[in-house]
């Protein structure tokens, strides 16, 4: 059963020279309970066809396709996801808050599937109502 949402610096952390310890153990925990919007797809794809041509960007070509699409179910950003996003964009904004705007869909999309997200950017989340955030690598 699908429980946390990873956000793109989540999904990347395995990924790293040096992972976190505590986000691997909870990574391994929970590795049937993970999933990723499509917005993160998108941004972890952005990022691997920005590197140069090389060693690096095979690696991190194989890991997006043969670790995290083989392993990690991929939610789209549906109709239902973008009634809520965009409720929750005209709450804050008439608070006079601006939130990225694809940082906006992923927790859409947490939100509507009941999903707590994992993120070491709990800052840049904590204004949207109704979200649960995990940290792993605190």
């Amino acid at each position: 059963m699908v429980t946390f949402l990873l956000d793109t610096n989540a999904l990347s952390e395995p990924f790293r020279a040096v992972p976190n310890d505590h986000f691997l153990r909870h990574y391994r925990t929970h590795a049937g309970d993970l999933a990723i919007a499509s917005v993160t797809w998108h941004e972890a794809l952005f990022g691997a066809a920005r590197l140069p041509e090389g060693k690096r960007k095979r690696a991190v070509d194989t890991y997006l396709h043969d670790v995290i699409l083989a392993t990690i179910k991929i939610l789209p950003y549906d109709a239902a996801a973008a009634e809520w996003h965009a409720r929750e964009r005209a709450r804050l904004g008439k608070r006079g808050r601006s939130v990225p705007y694809a940082d906006g869909q992923i927790a859409a999309v947490a939100v509507v599937n009941d999903f707590t997200l994992v993120t070491a950017n709990v800052r840049d989340f904590k204004a949207f109502a109704g979200l649960r955030v995990e940290n792993w690598t605190a």
